[in-house]
């Protein structure tokens, strides 16, 4: 997810996003702990895309 899109996100849905990112995340580590994934660098793309959505968090809250 571009850092354009989570911008445009409502607060409801960036926490909503945030979360199945954060599940989708631990599925990803404990398949790949099972057997490896075919393409691991989607553990990478997905924590980058929970850091994102965490930084626009924090941003918005510290503006109200």
């Amino acid at each position: 997810m571009k850092q354009e899109e989570i911008v445009q996100l409502s607060l409801g849905d960036l926490n909503d996003r945030l979360d199945e990112s954060k599940e989708k995340m631990m599925k990803l580590l404990l398949n790949h702990k099972v057997a490896p994934l075919e393409n691991p660098l989607q553990i990478r793309d997905l924590r980058k895309t929970i850091a994102r959505l965490n930084t626009e968090l924090s941003k918005r809250n510290t503006q109200a």
